[in-house]
């Protein structure tokens, strides 16, 4: 089978090395290059020394990486900046997996009200597809844009979108109460992602509909129901180094069992999505570095909420392995290659 030659623009950010490390393991895609701003001209593994053997290949610009070109290109750069530096990408055809914020908000004023900048090119915003295989796999496979998802909304669309979708199912008043490990911060220098700040230490941050992600969730649950939904989301920092956690609180007209029933059945199929029993509750320790979305239901009765658990590991199926699901969907290869 033909090789997939691949380009990854921000090699040197967690969620670029991430994709490095799983694409070793693909059988149809290669590494065309590697890029970086920070440390251009330095090879990957004088970057990570853990790389040494499994990436020497030398960081270049991402000017210089157009002229090396590639048939799908992964950008792994912050928002704004990676639509602009996409764009002469885009532009010359190739194939793109945005792992940024820029082609997830359909709506440019949201996107602007978000993220306090004008989308760099707003012109491909409305053709690009929002990247959750489950949802969208049929407009992936024929995408020249995947917006893939943040980790934050993967782990609580997940559980909810079947049930959203289900005739005859009512969810309201959604609580989404999020606890993620300290590489969803990324690799540049913060006070609050500093060791002595976070280890031993447990805190809320961005509550009070300030985060960031409440964008595309609420967009994305709203499309699903046909109706406008906003929930309440409180994203926690946790001392560990990678995973989240999400215990999601709804009201509805089914039973916790009901549920697990209805999103059992809608991912049945899904290679990456583990419906488990109510007395079998998801944890870090059972997806950290897979592209797993482990998901149960509980709670109810009596008037209480339902409660939807769900765990995936950030760096992978919130991140780079969802954004490789996404390229081999685009390309017409096995889903789990890779991914295994």
């Amino acid at each position: 089978m033909k090789q997939v030659k691949v380009g990854i623009l921000g090699a040197t950010s967690y969620t670029g090395v991430e994709l490095v490390k799983l694409l070793r393991k693909h059988s149809c895609a290669s590494v065309a290059f590697v890029t970086s701003q920070s440390y251009e001209g330095k090879r990957m593994s004088e970057v990570f020394p853990e790389m040494l053997g499994i990436c020497d290949a030398t960081l270049t610009s991402p000017e210089k990486a157009l002229a090396i070109g590639a048939d799908c290109v992964f950008s792994c750069m912050p928002h704004a900046v990676s639509a602009t530096t996409c764009l002469p990408f885009i532009t010359a055809g190739t194939r793109m997996v945005d792992l940024s914020a820029d082609f997830r908000i359909r709506d440019l004023a949201s996107y602007t009200a978000w993220y306090k900048v004008e989308h760099p090119c707003p012109q491909y915003v409305r053709s690009a597809v929002f990247g959750l295989p489950e949802h969208y796999r049929t407009q992936i496979a024929t995408a020249s844009i995947v917006a893939n998802p943040g980790c934050y909304p993967t782990s609580i669309m997940l559980p909810l979108l079947p049930l959203l979708k289900n005739p005859g199912t009512l969810v309201a008043a959604i609580i989404a109460d999020s606890k993620s490990g300290v590489s969803g911060a990324g690799r540049s220098l913060k006070l609050t992602s500093h060791y002595v700040e976070v280890n031993e230490n447990f805190s809320a941050y961005s509550i009070g509909r300030k985060h960031r992600h409440l964008a595309e969730i609420d967009q994305e649950l709203s499309a699903a129901a046909g109706r406008d939904i906003k929930i309440t989301f409180t994203p926690h920092l946790v001392p560990a180094t990678r995973g989240i956690l999400s215990t999601v609180y709804f009201q509805t007209n089914r039973t916790a069992q009901e549920c697990l029933d209805i999103v059992k059945k809608a991912y049945a199929a899904e290679p990456f999505v583990r419906v488990r029993g109510p007395d079998d509750l998801p944890c870090l320790k059972g997806v950290v570095h897979s592209n797993y979305c482990d998901i149960t239901f509980a709670g109810g009765g009596d008037g209480q909420p339902v409660i939807a658990v769900s765990a995936i590991d950030n760096l992978v199926k919130g991140a780079s392995g969802q954004a490789l699901q996404n390229m081999n969907i685009m390309f017409g290869l096995d889903e789990q290659d890779g991914l295994r």
